[in-house]
C-alpha cells in the first residue's frame, strides 16, 4: 500500500477519497485553487498545496512530485477521464490510481468506444443518419450530460450542435460531437466493474439512474427495481467482456439504456462515478479502498462468486440550485449546515458552514444515502434524511427531491430517463416566503426589549442547541392560530426561517423605488461567464432570438428576445462575468 496520495480533485469526492486514506494509514496530500484555500476538503487532508487550478496538468503533477506523494487519485470530473494527465503522472514515476491512459483514451472517445463494444459482442444504440428524428447530439470526449442536446425536428439541429460542441469544449476541451437515434422513455442502468492487473475483472451489480434532469442524474439506487438475476447476469458480462476487450485495470462504470429486457451500451466512465455510494452499501465493499489495492498492484480480494447485494440503497443529490426558478444555479455563502443521522444513512459532502458557493464549480453539494433492507425502507429513510437535511443560503433542491420520492411513479418504480421532465411542476416546489400567510417574524427580526441578555430572542440556552423559535401561522379564513415548531437563525439583519426543512429568508424592509431594471432590459438570470454574444446595438431581432449565451457551474442557458424588436445597448461581450440580474442588454419592442 501506498505511503502518500494527492486527491487531485476538491468537494465531496476529495473528503471521500480522504476518509478512505485515513482508515488505510496512508496520508492524504490535497491541491486546492485560490478560492478553496480553507475549503472542508483542505481541512480533512493532512497536508495541501495551492494549484493555479484543478485543471492544470503542469502544476498538480509538480504538486504531487514535491510533496513526495506515490500516487495521484483523481476522482472524478475535472481531469479525472484525461488521459493525457493519467500518463503524465505515469511519466513522472507515479503511480496513477485508475485506468490505463490508453483505456481512458478509448473510452473516452464515444465513437470508438461504441466501436469496441461492437467487436465485445455488447449491444450498441443505432446510428442517427437514416434522417429519422428524434436523434440525440452527444460530445465524443465527454459524458455526465455535458455537450449533449435532444433534436426533434431538422430545423433544430443546427444550434443543438453548435451548443453540444460550445459546452463540450468548455467541459471537456474537445467539441467533437456523434449523431445516434434518441430512444424515448428508457430506463438508464449502470454496471460498476472492477478490475485488477492479475486478469480478474468482477462487476458489483447494477445502478437505476433513470430519474435525471437535463441528462444529469437526481436519485440513484441500487440495485434496479425491475432488473432480475437473469437480465443482471448478461448485463454484467457484457460490462465484463468491454472492459477485457479494452484492456481495463481498476473501477470503471458501462452505462446502458434498456427497454423491455434489453439494453444498449451508452458508455464506459473510465473513473468512480457519483453515485458509487449505493453500490458501497448494498455489496458492502469500499471502492475506493478496492481501486488503492489494485493500483498497488495487490490481486482482488474477492471472486464474482463472492459478490452479494444485500437490501436497497438510494442516493439523492442536493444541488445549489432553485426548483422555483427553472433549476437555475444558486450561489452564497453557506449560513448554516447541519447533515442527517439515523439507522441507514450516509452523507458525502464537501460544505460546511461558512462555505462559499461560487458560479465556478459544478453545483452539487453533497449526496444523501439511504440504505433499508428492502426498496420501501429506503425510500422511507431517504425522505426522512433529506427533511432533516439543512442548508441555509443558497437555494437547493432538497424539498424539490423529497417531493419527487413521494411521487407513485418513483414509489412504484416506474422510471424512465424522461420521467423527470414530464412531470414538471407536478413536482412542486416549496412556496416562496411571501406567500406563507400571516408568518409573524417581527420579533425575531427586533432588538430585545432589554439590555438583559437574558431578554435576548434567539433561542439560546446552556448545554445543547438553541431552543426552537414557536410562529403563529394565521391562515387566510382560520377561526384559531396554528402552531408549529420551526427554526430561526440569524443572518446579519434578517432571520432564516427553517420550516419543515424549507429555509425561507426574511430581511428588514427596504426602499426599492427605482430598483427595477429599466424596460425592455434583460438580465442575467444566473450568475456566471458570458460565452456569446450574437447581437450588436441596432440589430433587429425577431421573438425568440438567442442573443447572449451563459454559462454557469457547467451549465449552458440562452438569453432570448422576449418580442420582436431594435437591440439597445449592449453591456457585456464574451468572457465577461456577470452577477445573477445583472443587465445584459436592451431590445426596443417593435411598435
Amino acid at each position: 500500500m501506498f505511503a502518500r496520495v494527492l486527491v487531485a480533485n476538491r468537494g465531496e469526492i476529495a473528503v471521500r477519497v480522504m476518509r478512505t486514506l485515513a482508515a488505510l494509514g496512508v496520508e492524504s496530500i490535497a491541491v486546492y485553487a485560490a478560492p478553496d484555500a480553507d475549503a472542508v476538503h483542505v481541512r480533512a487532508a493532512d497536508r495541501a498545496v495551492p494549484v493555479a487550478s484543478y485543471l492544470d496538468v503542469e502544476a498538480i503533477v509538480a504538486a504531487a512530485v514535491a510533496s513526495e506523494a506515490e500516487a495521484v487519485h483523481p476522482g472524478y470530473g475535472f481531469l479525472s477521464e484525461n488521459p493525457a494527465f493519467a500518463q503524465a503522472v505515469v511519466d513522472a514515476g507515479l503511480t496513477w490510481i485508475g485506468p490505463p491512459p490508453e483505456a481512458i483514451a478509448l473510452m473516452g472517445d464515444k465513437a470508438r468506444a461504441k466501436a469496441a463494444a461492437q467487436a465485445a459482442g455488447v449491444p450498441t444504440v443505432p446510428a442517427g443518419d437514416d434522417g429519422g428524428y428524434p436523434v440525440v447530439v452527444k460530445a465524443v470526449g465527454g459524458g455526465g450530460g455535458k455537450g449533449m442536446r435532444v433534436v426533434r425536428a431538422a430545423e433544430e439541429l443546427e444550434e443543438a450542435t453548435a451548443a453540444a460542441r460550445r459546452e463540450a469544449k468548455a467541459a471537456f476541451g474537445d467539441d467533437r460531437v456523434m449523431v445516434e437515434r434518441f430512444l424515448e422513455r428508457p430506463r438508464h442502468i449502470e454496471v460498476q466493474v472492477i478490475a485488477d492487473a492479475h486478469g480478474a475483472v468482477l462487476h458489483l451489480g447494477e445502478r437505476e439512474c433513470s430519474l435525471q434532469r437535463r441528462h444529469q442524474k437526481v436519485i440513484e439506487e441500487a440495485p434496479s427495481p425491475v432488473v432480475d438475476a437473469a437480465l443482471r447476469d448478461r448485463m454484467g458480462a457484457a460490462a465484463c467482456a468491454l472492459a477485457r476487450a479494452a484492456g481495463y485495470v481498476n473501477a470503471g462504470t458501462v452505462e446502458y439504456i434498456a427497454a423491455d429486457g434489453e439494453f444498449f451500451f451508452l458508455e464506459m466512465n473510465a473513473r468512480l462515478q457519483v453515485e458509487h455510494p449505493v453500490t458501497e452499501l448494498v455489496t458492502g465493499l469500499d471502492l475506493v479502498e478496492l481501486q488503492l489495492r489494485v493500483a498497488a498492484g495487490e490481486p482482488l480480494p474477492l471472486t464474482q462468486d463472492d459478490v452479494r447485494l444485500d437490501g436497497h440503497a438510494i442516493e439523492a443529490r442536493v444541488y445549489a440550485e432553485d426548483p422555483a426558478a427553472g433549476f437555475l444555479p444558486s450561489t452564497g455563502r453557506v449560513v448554516a449546515y447541519r447533515e442527517p443521522s439515523g439507522a441507514g444513512v450516509r452523507v458525502d459532502s464537501g460544505i460546511a458552514t461558512g462555505s462559499e458557493i461560487t458560479a465556478a464549480y459544478d453545483p452539487m453539494l453533497a449526496k444523501v444515502v439511504a440504505h433499508g433492507p428492502d426498496r420501501a425502507t429506503a425510500l422511507a429513510r431517504l425522505e426522512r434524511a433529506l427533511a432533516h437535511t439543512l442548508v441555509v443560503g443558497p437555494t437547493t433542491n432538497a424539498a424539490y427531491l423529497r417531493a419527487l420520492l413521494r411521487r407513485p411513479e418513483v414509489r412504484a418504480g416506474e422510471l424512465d430517463t424522461g420521467l423527470v421532465e414530464r412531470l414538471g411542476e407536478a413536482v412542486a416546489p416549496p412556496p416562496p416566503a411571501e406567500d406563507l400567510p400571516g408568518l409573524a417574524v417581527t420579533a425575531l427580526l427586533g432588538p430585545p426589549p432589554t439590555d438583559d441578555p437574558w431578554d435576548a430572542r434567539d433561542g439560546w440556552r446552556t448545554g445543547g442547541r438553541r431552543a426552537p423559535a414557536r410562529l403563529r401561522l394565521e391562515g387566510h379564513g382560520l377561526v384559531e392560530a396554528r402552531h408549529r415548531p420551526v427554526e430561526a437563525i440569524r443572518d446579519g439583519d434578517a432571520v432564516w426561517i427553517v420550516d419543515d426543512g424549507v429555509p425561507h429568508r426574511f430581511a428588514p424592509a427596504v426602499d426599492v423605488a427605482g430598483a427595477h431594471a429599466a424596460e425592455g432590459s434583460l438580465e442575467a438570470p444566473m450568475p456566471g461567464v458570458v460565452l456569446d454574444v450574437r447581437t450588436e446595438p441596432g440589430a433587429a431581432v425577431d421573438e425568440g432570438d438567442v442573443l447572449v449565451v451563459l454559462e454557469s457551474m457547467k451549465m449552458e442557458l440562452t438569453v432570448v428576445a422576449p418580442a420582436a424588436g431594435t437591440v439597445g445597448d449592449v453591456h457585456v461581450r464574451a468572457g465577461d462575468h456577470v452577477a445573477r440580474g445583472a443587465t445584459l442588454l436592451t431590445v426596443e419592442a417593435a411598435a
